[in-house]
C-alpha cells in the first residue's frame, strides 16, 4: 500500500481498481479507494479486499489523474457565443480534463480588476462540469490593481509582449512589463507571459500559410523570451512562457533555469502533434490551423519532444482558444487564430507521446502533474492520499476517428477533424463522482 487512513475500509464511497493506475512513482496496479471527495487510500494490490459503496474494476484500462489545463479561454461573459463554461467544461470532462483556469481576456470584461473578476465568477456559477479557477490580467493602467485580484484568489496574471487579438487587452510596453513584473514580485504572485516580440512580427502577405508563418517567426518567439528572462532575473518574480512554439527558445530558457531563474514554459497539443506540412495538405481555407505562435514545421516539433523529455517545458496545456465559424473564415491574414482541442489533448498527446517511446506517467506528469504545480493547485494532478479523488478511465489502446460532431466544445472547429487517434476517455471522475452531465464543479481560488 502506497498510502491509507486509519478509517474501517467500510467508510469508502467508491473504489476503482486498474492493473495500469497511474501513480507518482509510475504506472503500476492498484486500487484507488475514495471517501468524501479524496482519496483515501491507494492498495498496490489490486484485488485488495475492500468495502465501498461502489467499485469499478478497470482490468487493463488505464487510470490516470484527472488532468489539470491551466490555459484555456472560455470566453464568458460577453463573448459567450464563442464559447461557454457549460460547453468548455463539458467538453474539458469528456476529456478527461477536471480542472481548468480561464484565461483573463476574450471574455467582456476582461479580467483585469476585482470587480470584473466577480462578474466572470458569477458568469461561472452552477454551470461548470469541471472545477475552474481564473487568470487575472496585466495590462496597460492596472497595476494598482494587481495585489487586490491576488488577494481575491486569481492564480496569476497574464500579459502579452505584441497584441492580443482583442482591443481590450493592450500589450505591455517595455516599462509596463517592469513594473508589473516588480509589482507582482512583491507578493509573490506569477506572471504568465505570450512572449512575441512585435517588432519581429510583419503583415502575413498574401494569406497563405507560408506568408503567415514567415509573419511570425522563431526569432519573435525568442527576442520576447529572453526579455521576459532578464526582467525575471532582474525582479525576482516567478514568470512562465505560454505556448512555446519556437524550438530556438529553448536554449536560453535552459540556460536561464541553469542560473537559478524562476522561468518556466508549456507547449501545446498542436505544437507536438501537428505540422506545417499537415496545414499545407489539409483541404483549403485550413484556418482551423492558425493560431499565434504558428504551428511549425516537423523538425522544429521533434525538438520540443526533447525539450520537454529533457525538462525545459514543464506542462503540455491546450491554449483551447475557440470563436464563431464565421471568423474562422477568410485566409490566415484574417481568420481568428485559435485552436479547438480541449476534448482531444490527452488523445493527441498520447498519440504522438507512444510513438516516441514515452509512456502514460509521462504524460500525467507534463498534462497533470505539471499544471498542477504550475499553479499552486493542492490536492490536484496526481493520485495520491488526501488529493481530490479526480481520476480518469482511459483505454490507452483503443483507436478513434476524430468526428467534429461528437465534440462538446460550442462549435466543431478543429484542425484534428477526421484524424486517427489512439486513447479514448472512459469515464471521469470529479471528486469521485462521475461527471454524468450534471454541473458539478467548483470555483477554485487561489
Amino acid at each position: 500500500m502506497s498510502g491509507h487512513d486509519d478509517a474501517a475500509p467500510d467508510r469508502y464511497d467508491l473504489v476503482v481498481r486498474s492493473r495500469r493506475a497511474v501513480l507518482p512513482d509510475g504506472e503500476r496496479p492498484a486500487a484507488v479507494a475514495v471517501r468524501d471527495g479524496r482519496i483515501a487510500a491507494v492498495h498496490h494490490d489490486p484485488g485488495a479486499r475492500l468495502a465501498a459503496a461502489a467499485e469499478v474494476d478497470l482490468g487493463d484500462v488505464a487510470l490516470l489523474p484527472g488532468l489539470v489545463d491551466t490555459h484555456v479561454h472560455v470566453n464568458e461573459p460577453g463573448r459567450t457565443e464563442w464559447e461557454g463554461f457549460a460547453t468548455a467544461t463539458r467538453a474539458a470532462a469528456a476529456g478527461g480534463v477536471t480542472t481548468l483556469i480561464d484565461m483573463p481576456l476574450n471574455s467582456l470584461p476582461p479580467t483585469t480588476t476585482p470587480s470584473a473578476l466577480a462578474v466572470k465568477r458569477a458568469a461561472a456559477l452552477g454551470r461548470c462540469h469541471v472545477d475552474v479557477g481564473f487568470w487575472g490580467g496585466a495590462v496597460p493602467g492596472n497595476t494598482a490593481e494587481l495585489r487586490a485580484l491576488h488577494e481575491a484568489g486569481v492564480f496569476g496574471f497574464k500579459c502579452f509582449t505584441s497584441d492580443s487579438g482583442v482591443p481590450e487587452f493592450p500589450p505591455l510596453p517595455p516599462d509596463g512589463m517592469r513594473a508589473a513584473f516588480r509589482e507582482i514580485a512583491a507578493f509573490g504572485g506569477l506572471v504568465i507571459v505570450h512572449a512575441e516580440d512585435p517588432a519581429e512580427l510583419t503583415a502575413p502577405g498574401d494569406g497563405g500559410y507560408p506568408a503567415f508563418l514567415r509573419s511570425r517567426p522563431p526569432s519573435a518567439e525568442r527576442r520576447a523570451v529572453e526579455r521576459v528572462v532578464a526582467l525575471a532575473e532582474e525582479t525576482g518574480v516567478r514568470a512562465h512562457i505560454l505556448h512555446l512554439s519556437a524550438a530556438d527558445c529553448l536554449e536560453p530558457l535552459a540556460e536561464a533555469r541553469s542560473r537559478g531563474v524562476p522561468v518556466t514554459a508549456e507547449t501545446c497539443p498542436h505544437y507536438l502533434t501537428l505540422s506545417a506540412g499537415d496545414v499545407a495538405t489539409a483541404p483549403a481555407p485550413a484556418t482551423a490551423y492558425k493560431c499565434c505562435p504558428p504551428i511549425r514545421d516537423a523538425a522544429n516539433r521533434e525538438e520540443l519532444w526533447r525539450g520537454l523529455a529533457g525538462g525545459v517545458i514543464s506542462c503540455v496545456v491546450t491554449d483551447h482558444s475557440p470563436c464563431t465559424p464565421e471568423l474562422k473564415r477568410g485566409d490566415f491574414a484574417t481568420a481568428w487564430g485559435g485552436v479547438s482541442s480541449l476534448q482531444l489533448g490527452l488523445p493527441a498527446v498520447w498519440t504522438a507521446a507512444r510513438a516516441r517511446g514515452h509512456g502514460l506517467a509521462d504524460v500525467a506528469r507534463w498534462m497533470a502533474e505539471g499544471p498542477a504545480a504550475l499553479a499552486g493547485l493542492q490536492g490536484k494532478g496526481r493520485i495520491a492520499v488526501g488529493n481530490d479523488a479526480d481520476l480518469v478511465a482511459f483505454a490507452a489502446d483503443e483507436t478513434f476517428a476524430v468526428d467534429p460532431a461528437a465534440l462538446h466544445h460550442r462549435h466543431p472547429v478543429t484542425p484534428y477533424a477526421g484524424r486517427a487517434l489512439t486513447g479514448a476517455v472512459r469515464t471521469t471522475w470529479l471528486r469521485g463522482e462521475i461527471a454524468d452531465g450534471t454541473p458539478s464543479g467548483s470555483p477554485l481560488r487561489r
